[in-house]
């Protein structure tokens, strides 16, 4: 038994993979290095999840890093900021004790300042 199996044809068009399209214009955007993935996700077309997973598998292998981290509504390092290239992890910023101790201070002194004023 021969089974000759061939390719689809289309009478000469080019067949065009839009998996390999995404995925191109996912990498030529990360080679800056200047968007986050959600943005990714806007300007690829993909879905924010399927970004999510692309860049930590490049991470992974070793074919990406984060090159900077980029703040939450709340102000924390969170959101991450691939670069295609070798290179190393930016290393996150966080708050030191005095800092959080100051900033709940000044919620608090702010909070009693509303109520002082509304009463």
């Amino acid at each position: 038994m021969n089974i000759d199996i061939k390719p689809p044809t289309h009478r000469g068009k080019k067949l065009i993979k839009i998996n390999a399209i995404s995925q191109a214009q996912l990498i030529k955007a990360m080679l800056d290095g200047v968007y986050t993935c959600r943005e990714l996700a806007e300007e690829t077309g993909l879905h924010y999840v399927t970004v999510l997973q692309y860049a930590r598998e490049l991470h992974a292998a070793g074919a990406a890093h984060i090159c900077a981290w980029d703040k939450d509504s709340r102000g924390r390092d969170v959101i991450k900021i691939y670069k295609i290239g070798d290179g190393k992890d930016a290393k996150r910023k966080k708050m030191t004790a005095a800092e959080r101790q100051a900033k709940s201070r000044e919620r608090r002194f702010n909070m009693d300042m509303m109520q002082r004023m509304a009463a």
